[in-house]
């Protein structure tokens, strides 16, 4: 893909001589040789041409006959209403910064992104190509109207053959014309439009004259065929001259059926014909390549072109309304050349009118067309596109274009593909308004225009008014063409686009999440809409993967965060090390595919890089409430690059586009026996600081060993069943009573429910065990359990286990927790507690797997076995002497228990209110 500079730094500030130059990029023509268009030739005369086109000439009667003067002025109004909305977005768009190649899709493309922008670009490429084969075959017509062999009325002057392959070869032979006039270079299309510009003025000032030098007379009309093919009786048009009782018969309207299709009109089909002929508003914009200032040139010379067009057919709609009879009106719609004083002269404009709209359409389709070719978002298919000359001229997209519209001359007759170009145009004009009205919802800083007369609501009411008349003007266009939109869009998006554009919806993401973020009040939280947050501390991703995506589906919507603490001092660097880092973080959560920000600090020590990251990591109400830590022990760190599909590389170490491989980015994991950088008594101590930070701490062991669609973004299905076992009471000092519903124990019950909610989760059945206290009957502590899961709407299978000879029983009630690991209780002592507490959960995890602690005998088939255990983390002990003790007895308790979460809870997470 190409590369995009930044508009602030598209300029070269000096050259060798001191003189600045602007540098040259995708879109460009060829540097400052190939702008050299004023406002006037470049901007002014192709707009006026386009809006004008062969409508002027040929449609004036047409609207106001049908619609009366009345209907026809606020037809008039409404178009160009919604066409000054459009001119207004243009304008603020094209005063903010470097306008290069390409018009409209340069506009769109920068601002909506390759993806909106290519689409959407093609899309007017494509309705510039049409609309140049549709004016080339309208002044065919024209032409054979008059000269034709077959022509009708007495001013025919029957000397060209006539059929569909003489049509063919008078428009090859025009569009020969064309394009060589294109191909040329936009210097000599200049000179060609403001001749044709001259005659096109000249013609309608003979027109204007003759409304008022030329006397009443009568004009015969065409005898037109009747219903069994007889002609019907020759009918008269009055020219009245300046007459009141003409003008007041023309006010209101009077709908008839058109002459050349026989449909009846009505206000929606004539004003669709008045907006056809007005979408030329771009034509000027498409030259921007070639203005010597567009960021000046395109908003003047627009605005001055559109006034100009508004005010001639304001004074045409006028005259005829004056001068000339309903009649006149509604069966000649050339009647220019019955009223004028030179009728050869209206001829000559309709002829350049329609000459020089398909000038404008293929000198614009085919700058479209190169910036596309630059940008390289098509491929190969646009290669040829980029062909340039050494003045800058794009032939090669001349030429590629001219081809296309000698394909739709092919089609002959194209009066339904008319109201396809129209809808397309309309497609561009709409998003020019989104473009313009997302950089000012964006309230982006750098968005500065130097135009100031937009807000919007003008952007808005453009977006809106260019829809409606999409389907007014042709619903099953207007469908076809947003349908086509879409499978370009998503084409795009699947190629993928340059990512240095700049792309507005971050700006609109980043504007409405702080507007949100400053509204989630975290005074207003409730237990009922508590959701986990997590913070993940991860080393070296390589040996983290599994607990990297189980963590994600635990955050059931939450926030998710991995941090990442790099070793140093920044007093002792010339940089930071952190911010390179980013880039590489956030590439493996893409390849990881989990929903997860980045958050990375420098440290002297792991633990002071984890309290900064407690404090500091999220925002406003978005803060993490639970760190996630891998398990301290002297397992050996797998590398999980080298076995997950995901992460699988090229043997070269590079990814596809040249950027190395997310493998070379994270060092390769811990050797056995080689040194850690965190030590088990600053490994205890962190969790200590997450606990009076009030954060939940969760520590994930063995989870590697996890089955492999546990991990998965399906449903799950497996032909094996699990188990999914929680034990929410302290194993290492069990009570009876009502202690398993301590804050603790409801926190682990939420976490395990929330596991069950994923949908790789959802054929996991979840088991809570619960032992017996010393003198507590069998079957109360599950009938209370079970009344409090019904309450809180958890399913699960509840078991009571026999805990010993009764161990633990005796211990005072008083006791503080973590006092199992002081001088109170002996340190062999409390391993055996430790000990004897794993062998019963893995005596409960073999039950129904015929393996230990499982009946014996049997058919030796496999039963579910568990695939996560929940266990209950006591708090750690006051003295921190004690810590290496306390991670001791932590690594017998969960020992061979496979893949497990040692959590401990501090905050309320569960509600039985509504």
């Amino acid at each position: 893909m190409a590369s995009e500079n930044s508009p602030l730094l598209a300029y070269r500030l000096l050259g060798e001589e001191g003189v600045a130059f602007p540098a040259n990029g995708a879109g460009g023509l060829g540097g400052e040789s190939a702008r050299k268009l004023s406002t006037f030739l470049g901007v002014v005369v192709p707009t006026v041409l386009s809006m004008f086109s062969i409508v002027v000439f040929l449609r004036i009667g047409f609207v106001v006959g049908h619609a009366g003067l009345l209907q026809a002025l606020a037809m008039l109004l409404v178009a160009y209403f919604i066409l000054a909305l459009t001119v207004l977005s243009v304008c603020a768009i094209a005063t903010n910064g470097a306008v290069r190649g390409g018009g409209a899709y340069f506009m769109i493309s920068r601002t909506l992104g390759p993806e909106v922008g290519g689409s959407i670009g093609l899309m007017f490429y494509l309705a510039n190509v049409c609309g140049c084969a549709v004016s080339l075959l309208g002044l065919v017509e024209s032409m054979l109207d008059v000269f034709g062999a077959d022509a009708t009325g007495s001013s025919g002057l029957r000397v060209l053959p006539q059929g569909y392959g003489w049509s063919l070869l008078y428009g090859t032979l025009l569009l020969g014309l064309v394009g060589g006039v294109c191909t040329l270079g936009a210097g000599l299309y200049a000179r060609a439009s403001f001749l044709t510009f001259l005659l096109v003025s000249g013609s309608l000032a003979s027109v204007l004259v003759s409304f008022v030098a030329v006397g009443p007379r009568v004009i015969q009309l065409t005898p037109r065929p009747g219903p069994n093919g007889s002609s019907l009786p020759p009918q008269v048009g009055h020219f009245t001259g300046f007459n009141s009782s003409t003008l007041k018969a023309n006010l209101g309207a009077g709908y008839a059926k058109d002459y050349t299709t026989g449909a009846m009109m009505t206000f929606a089909s004539v004003f669709a014909v008045l907006f056809n002929g007005c979408t030329g508003i771009m034509a000027g914009a498409n030259m921007s390549g070639e203005l010597k200032d567009p960021s000046r040139a395109i908003p003047l010379g627009t605005i001055v072109a559109v006034a100009y067009t508004f005010f001639i057919y304001i004074l045409l709609f006028f005259l005829s309304s004056f001068t000339c009879d309903r009649t006149l009106l509604q069966e000649d719609y050339g009647f220019f050349r019955a009223i004028s004083l030179w009728p050869p002269l209206v001829l000559i404009g309709i002829y350049a009118t329609s000459i020089s709209a398909s000038m404008s359409s293929l000198i614009g389709a085919s700058r479209i067309l190169h910036a596309l070719a630059q940008d390289d978002l098509f491929g190969m298919i646009l290669a040829p596109a980029k062909v340039v000359s050494q003045g800058g001229n794009p032939w090669g997209a001349v030429l590629y274009s001219w081809a296309l519209v000698q394909l739709v001359l092919l089609a002959g007759k194209l009066n339904t593909l008319a109201a396809v170009v129209t809808v397309f145009y309309l497609v561009a004009y709409a998003a020019v308004d989104l473009s313009c009205l997302s950089l000012e919802w964006a309230s982006a800083p750098n968005f500065r225009p130097t135009f100031s007369l937009f807000s919007w609501h003008t952007c808005l009411l453009g977006v809106a008014s260019c829809l409606l008349m999409m389907f007014l003007i042709s619903p099953g266009a207007a469908g076809g063409s947003l349908l086509l939109m879409g499978l370009l869009c998503a084409l795009l998006t699947a190629r993928g686009g340059p990512s240095s554009w700049g792309y507005v919806s971050q700006a609109l993401l980043f504007h409405q999440v702080r507007k949100y973020l400053l509204r989630l009040d975290v005074r207003k939280d409730h237990v009922k809409f508590w959701r986990p947050q997590l913070l993940l501390l991860v080393g070296n991703p390589r040996g983290a993967l599994p607990l990297l995506r189980l963590a994600n589906q635990l955050k059931k919507g939450g926030l998710y965060v991995l941090g990442h603490v790099t070793l140093g001092d920044l007093d002792c660097l010339p940089s930071d090390p952190v911010q390179p880092q980013y880039g590489a973080w956030l590439s493996l959560v893409d390849r990881a595919q989990v929903k997860a920000f980045v958050d990375l600090t420098l440290s002297p020590s792991v633990r002071q890089g984890a309290q900064h990251l407690l404090r500091i990591s999220g925002l406003g109400g978005m803060k993490p409430n639970t760190l996630v830590l891998g398990f301290y022990d002297d397992a050996v760190p797998q590398d999980h690059f080298l076995t997950d599909p995901a992460f699988s590389e090229p043997a070269n170490g590079t990814q596809e586009g040249g950027s190395p491989a997310l493998s070379t980015l994270f060092p390769p994991p811990r050797a056995p026996g080689s040194p850690r950088s965190l030590s088990p008594q600053d490994y205890v101590a962190t969790v200590v600081d997450a606990l009076k930070m009030n954060k939940n701490v969760v520590l994930a062991r063995a989870c590697g060993a996890l089955p492999p669609e546990r991990l998965s973004r399906g449903s799950g299905s497996s032909s094996q069943q699990h188990h999914v076992d929680v034990w929410p009471l302290n194993l290492l000092r069990p009570r009876g009573g009502p202690g398993y519903v301590d804050v603790c124990g409801l926190f682990l019950l939420q976490m395990a429910t929330i596991l069950g909610m994923v949908p790789a989760w959802h054929s996991a059945r979840l088991r809570i065990f619960l032992c017996l206290g010393p003198q507590e009957a069998p079957g109360a502590a599950e009938g209370r359990l079970r009344v409090l899961l019904s309450q809180l709407r958890i399913r699960a299978e509840v078991q009571e286990v026999v805990w010993g000879d009764g161990a633990g029983s005796g211990e005072p009630e008083e006791e503080e927790e973590g006092d199992f690991v002081n001088s109170r209780r002996g340190d062999s002592e409390a391993e055996a507690l430790a000990c004897s507490a794993n062998c019963l959960v893995r005596a409960q995890q073999g039950r129904g797997r015929g393996g230990p602690g499982g009946p014996e005998g049997g058919d030796g088939e496999e039963g579910p076995t568990t695939a996560l255990t929940f266990l209950y983390l006591p708090r750690p002990p006051a003295d921190p002497a004690r810590y290496p003790h306390y991670l001791a007895l932590l690594e017998i308790l969960s020992r061979d228990l496979g893949p497990t979460l040692l959590i401990h809870g501090v905050t309320p997470v569960t509600c039985t209110d509504l």
